[in-house]
Order: C-alpha cells, then sequence, then structure tokens
C-alpha cells in the first residue's frame, strides 16, 4: 500500500473527503483541519491500495490539489490492519502487478539529467568493459554492467514517449546520445594510455575471443536480447523489483558493443568497430522498443481496470463540481 500526507485548501476538502471516503481501495483516513501553513490548508493523511492509487492521486489532481496544496506519497514496507487488508482485497488486481503512473514518473525523472555522476559512472564501466574485451575475460564484462548507469535514462525515454511527457523524453535522449559518445572518447584514450605503457596491443584484439566476439556480432538474437532486457526492465520499473539487477541485464546490451567500438577504433580494427557500433544502436532501439510496447500494454491493462476511482455516485458528482470549480478558480486568479 501507499501511504498519502495531503495538504488541502478548505474549498476543496468537501470534494476530496469525499473522494477518498468513497473509494474502496482507501483506508485509515485522518484529517487534521488547519494544520498546514505553508500552504494553507487542511492536512489529509490516509493508506490507499497500490491497485488504486493512480486513480486516487489522477483524482487528486484534477482537482487542483498538486497546484494550490500538496500530494505527497511514500510505499509502507509494515502493515497490520484488517481495514488495510479488506482495502487491497476490494481494489482491483494484485499490489504486485499495480501500475502507479506518478510514482513511475517521478522515480524516472532524476535519472534524465546528464550529471557528472552519470558520466563518471558510465565512463568507468566502458573502460572496464574495454579492458575486458582484450583479455576475453566475460567477469569484468559482468562488472561493466554492474557500474553501467544506462538503465535510468533508457528506462526515462519509454516512460517520457508512453506518458506523452515529451521534456522528459528529450532529457534522456540527450543523456544517452551525449553520455554513451563522451564514455567512448575517454575509453579511447585510456586504451591509448595502455598501449603506450606496454599493457595492451593491438594483437589482443585480433586474436581469438570466445567469450566475448559476440560483442560486435549484430544479429537477430541480439535484437531479441536486447528487446527482452527492455520489457524486464520496465516491468521491474513499474513492479517496484529489484531495478538494479534488472540494470546489469540492460547494461548487457550496450556498455560493452561501446566499449569495442572505442578499442577497436584505438588499433584501428574498424570492421569490428562498425560492428560495435551497429551492435549498440540495435540493441539500444530494442530496449527502447521493448520497454515502450510494455508500458503500452500496462496502461491498457490497467485503464480498463482502475482509471477512475471504485466511488459511490454521489462522490463523482461531488468530485466533478470541484473540479469545475478549480478550474474557475485558477482562470479567476491568472
Amino acid at each position: 500500500m501507499l501511504h498519502l500526507r495531503l495538504i488541502v485548501p478548505a474549498d476543496r476538502m468537501p470534494a476530496v473527503l469525499d473522494l477518498l471516503e468513497g473509494d474502496v481501495s482507501v483506508t485509515h483516513l485522518v484529517v487534521l483541519s488547519g494544520a498546514a501553513r505553508d500552504p494553507v490548508g487542511d492536512v489529509v493523511l490516509c493508506d490507499v491500495a497500490r491497485e488504486g492509487a493512480s486513480a486516487v492521486l489522477g483524482a487528486l489532481r484534477g482537482l487542483g490539489i498538486a497546484d494550490d496544496g500538496s500530494i505527497a506519497a511514500e510505499n509502507i514496507d509494515i502493515l497490520m490492519s484488517e481495514a488495510g487488508k479488506k482495502a487491497e482485497r476490494a481494489a482491483p488486481g494484485l499490489g504486485t502487478d499495480a501500475v502507479v503512473w506518478e510514482e513511475i514518473e517521478q522515480r524516472v525523472s532524476d535519472e534524465t539529467h546528464l550529471s557528472a555522476t552519470y558520466l563518471v559512472f558510465l565512463t568507468v564501466a566502458t573502460i572496464i568493459a574495454a579492458i575486458g574485451v582484450l583479455l576475453d575475460q566475460p567477469i569484468l564484462i559482468v562488472g561493466a554492467m554492474v557500474v553501467g548507469p544506462d538503465f535510468g535514462p533508457l528506462a526515462a525515454l519509454c516512460v517520457g514517449v508512453v506518458q506523452r511527457q515529451w521534456t522528459m523524453a528529450k532529457r534522456a535522449t540527450v543523456a544517452l546520445l551525449v553520455g554513451f559518445p563522451v564514455a567512448m572518447l575517454l575509453t579511447l584514450g585510456a586504451v591509448w594510455l595502455l598501449a603506450a605503457a606496454d599493457l595492451a596491443d593491438r594483437s589482443m584484439l585480433l586474436d581469438e575471443r570466445p567469450l566475448t566476439d559476440f560483442i560486435w556480432r549484430p544479429d537477430a538474437l541480439s535484437w531479441i536480447v536486447g528487446f527482452l532486457a527492455g520489457i524486464a526492465g520496465i516491468v521491474s520499473l513499474t513492479s517496484a523489483k529489484s531495478g538494479a539487477l534488472v540494470g546489469v541485464l540492460i547494461s548487457v546490451t550496450t556498455v560493452p558493443a561501446a566499449a569495442n567500438v572505442s578499442v577497436a577504433v584505438a588499433f584501428g580494427v574498424f570492421d569490428e568497430a562498425w560492428g560495435s557500433a551497429v551492435q549498440l544502436v540495435v540493441n539500444l532501439a530494442s530496449i527502447v522498443l521493448g520497454g515502450v510496447l510494455t508500458l503500452l500494454v500496462q496502461r491498457l491493462f490497467w485503464r480498463r481496470r482502475s482509471l477512475q476511482p471504485q466511488r459511490t455516485a454521489s462522490a463523482q458528482r461531488v468530485a466533478a463540481r470541484a473540479r469545475r470549480a478549480a478550474r474557475e478558480g485558477r482562470r479567476t486568479r491568472g
């Protein structure tokens, strides 16, 4: 379940209470009249089953609470309550499958910034993968995948496209289109330094590498792996499962290919560099396609089951009147 903390302007309280009291997925409702000072309003606390959370949050935003008050939500790790169990049973679907769109957008929004931390992690991951390519060591490739941070922008790009959050999608695209070239250029310099220190040479790249040569040989299976990685990544994101572990799966199709481009260019093996570049582009495209299709299917499924809160007819009428009043109030203030 999710715990909600709301700051509600006084003129919106009747509609908010009717909304929350009439929704079967909401329980543990507490009202602290006049408790909020900034912004001014009443504080409302409640718990909502994840299956109905997105509909409730959407309705609250429709009432203008996010504009004139505040909406905060957090996951509940431990809840011992018969009322809570009743709300979970009454809500449609299963909590483990529920998609809370507001939570997803919040979670991925920070991953879209082209920060120094992101560039450092991506560069370090690419250099580790480059050494793994030269030594034909899958252990180093796995280590690079653990460090790689590219799951965040890829997930944000998928969410931005599906939710039509074009600013988020644009920032995520910039993080990918700038981050990978920067990391590859720095890795190219690192390989040259290794060669100058006599720690690496061209023969290491040209030798038989049965454990890592898949990195620069794109084929249909590469596309399938990337597509499945996109599905797994988005399901991990929406179901709040272990995103870190799934991020490793995402990186298996991106970071090693980017590293191999740098290594191949450093030693003038341009056919291998081209193959690795094609592998990287194909994998990025297949991950995004898999992620977008997964989100579209989830949105269609939950729109049918829980787009509207499970509330009474009278509560719906009151909420509709409050939404109209909120819009008129915003126009008056404007």
